[in-house]
Parts: structure tokens; C-alpha cells; sequence
């Protein structure tokens, strides 16, 4: 108690990205326009997934909320970032730090039991068909994703809790442009073994019990789409898994490189660019992914713009081209 109430550190203060003047605009226009893609995909997303009644099925469901999720993960660290360009000292306040910790890490981890939850999904849909509509109810799609909110929840909790116990008596510089576990742990004065190992066991926890899980499933789905007689069958179950496979190799690349590494390995510099990959490009790239190679989102994109047209046309009294 007595070296708590001896903490100095009221801020942090972020180091950002780079200190290059010209490299800095530069990268905010890119930044923005990322950030920009990101919001009008994700909210695009959810909008086509609520109107179009031909999508209200489990694995559009799960899809929905990891827009939501994607977009939560972008808004919780883009804005600080974006404004910090434009700022020579970067502080942020210690409840700040631990809020946007907070939030990003529940992003993170929910959007890995959301990614087994639709291989799941596709497992059933692939080699159980006859029993689908039962086995992926409305009532187990809710459990399943308020389930990998609440498991993200009270993990972030754990691990948010036991670093901001720790004493923070200075330096109060993070290398990095948000407050990621890692470099925040790197200020403590304290003993930061027992975090690290808790960083570690949890995070490979859920990424190797998860990524474990949908290869398991995906090994399933080879299997039954092997028995397939027609190359035309065989194309179509595949292609109903191509986006998803997409998006876990993406995020589960980067996720391992990021955390399951022993910490005399960390290079704070390249874990820079990693981060911007998890928190800006990855919530980017899903909705792209999965509205470029799904033909019932191209599908149901082409109607919704249809009955816009029409909407139009109505109201001018003549064609919209």
C-alpha cells in the first residue's frame, strides 16, 4: 500500500508511430482513409445483414456482430491515434490507458470465439445439413455469441486489473501509439513476471483453444466435401468457407506473432506495425473479404441498391442511372 500511494505517474505519454514531420502526414491521410473504409464496411455490413430477410441466418448472424466487434477494436484505438499526429506531447491519462486496454482486448478475444463459432456454423451446415436448422438455432447463435462477450469481458478484466496494480513511479513514455499490455508493462517498477505469465497463458488459452477448434472443424469439412461426387458440389461447400478461412489466416497470423512470443523476444518497434495490421487493417479487410467473395452478399448488395434505384426513380419521376 505504501508504494502505491508513493506513484508519481498520473499519464502516460505515447511515443506514436514516428516523429518524421513529413512521414506523420502521411500517414494520417492513410490512417484516416483506413479508419474511414473501416466504418462505412463494418456499418455497411450491418445494415445489408438487419434488411435483407435472406440473410438472417446463424452464419450472418455471427457476421454481424464481428462487424460490431471489428469496428469497436478500430474505434477504441483510431481516433487517439489520428489526433495525435497533430500533437508533439501524446499524454493520456491512466483511466484512459486502462479503458482503451480494456476495450480493445475484449474486441480482440470475442472476435476469436466469434471466428470458432462460425466454424462451428460451417461444420454443421456441411456435414450435419439435415440436422442445421435444429443444432444452430436463434436460441444457441444468442448463447454463443453473448457467451464470447462475456468470456472476453472477464479475461480483459483479469488482465487489465493486474497491470494497473502494478507501481508506475516513471518513465512514463510507451513506445507504441496506443496502450497495449506489453510496452505498459515494460514502465513498471514493480515485478512483472506473474503478468507476463498471465498475458501469456491466457492469450495462448483462447488463441490455440480456438484456432485448435476450427481447424478441428475444417478438418471435418474436408472430409465430407472429399465425399462430394460433383466438382460443382465440392466448389460450392468450399466457397462457403473461403471468406472465413480468409479472415482467421489473417487474424490468427498476426494474433500469434503478436503475444505467444517469450518476452526477450518483444521488439517494440515491429510490434508497431503488427498492431496496425490487428486494430486498423484487419477490421478493414473483414467486411472486404467478406462482401468480395461472397455471392449472397454481392447478391443481396445488388438488391438493396435495386430498391434504392427504384426509390429514386419513384421520387424524381425518372431514371437514375
Amino acid at each position: 500500500m505504501v508504494r502505491r500511494n508513493e506513484t508519481t505517474v498520473d499519464e502516460f505519454i505515447l511515443l506514436g508511430i514516428t516523429d518524421i514531420w513529413e512521414l506523420q502526414v502521411i500517414l494520417f491521410l492513410l490512417f484516416l482513409l483506413i479508419c474511414l473504409t473501416s466504418l462505412v464496411g463494418n456499418l455497411g455490413m450491418i445494415a445489408l445483414i438487419r434488411l435483407d430477410s435472406r440473410l438472417h441466418t446463424p452464419m450472418y448472424f455471427f457476421l454481424c456482430h464481428l462487424s460490431l466487434v471489428d469496428l469497436g477494436n478500430s474505434s477504441a484505438v483510431a481516433p487517439k491515434m489520428l489526433v495525435s499526429f497533430f500533437e508533439e506531447r501524446k499524454p493520456i491519462s491512466l483511466p484512459g490507458c486502462a479503458a482503451q486496454m480494456y476495450f480493445c482486448g475484449v474486441c480482440i478475444i470475442t472476435e476469436c470465439y466469434l471466428l470458432a463459432a462460425m466454424a462451428y456454423d460451417r461444420y454443421v451446415a456441411i456435414c450435419n445439413p439435415l440436422l442445421y436448422v435444429a443444432t444452430m438455432s436463434q436460441k444457441v447463435c444468442v448463447q454463443l455469441a453473448v457467451g464470447s462477450y462475456i468470456v472476453a469481458t472477464v479475461n480483459e478484466i483479469m488482465l487489465v486489473s493486474s497491470v494497473f496494480s502494478l507501481h508506475f513511479c516513471g518513465p512514463k513514455v510507451i513506445n507504441h501509439f496506443f496502450c497495449d499490455i506489453p510496452p505498459v508493462l515494460k514502465l513498471s517498477c514493480s515485478s512483472t513476471a506473474v503478468n507476463e505469465h498471465m498475458l501469456f497463458t491466457i492469450a495462448a488459452f483462447i488463441a490455440l483453444s480456438t484456432l485448435g477448434f476450427i481447424v478441428v472443424s475444417y478438418g471435418y469439412i474436408l472430409t465430407a466435401v472429399l465425399r462430394i461426387c460433383s466438382p460443382e458440389g465440392r466448389h460450392k461447400a468450399f466457397s462457403t468457407c473461403a471468406s472465413h478461412l480468409t479472415s482467421v489466416s489473417v487474424f490468427y497470423g498476426t494474433m500469434i506473432f503478436m503475444y505467444l512470443r517469450p518476452s526477450s523476444s518483444y521488439s517494440l518497434d515491429q510490434d508497431k506495425v503488427v498492431s496496425v495490421a490487428y486494430t486498423l487493417v484487419i477490421p478493414m479487410l473483414n467486411p472486404l473479404i467478406y462482401s468480395l467473395r461472397n455471392m449472397e452478399v454481392k447478391d443481396a448488395l445488388k438488391r438493396l441498391l435495386g430498391k434504392v434505384r427504384v426509390y429514386f426513380r419513384n421520387q424524381t419521376g425518372k431514371e437514375v442511372s
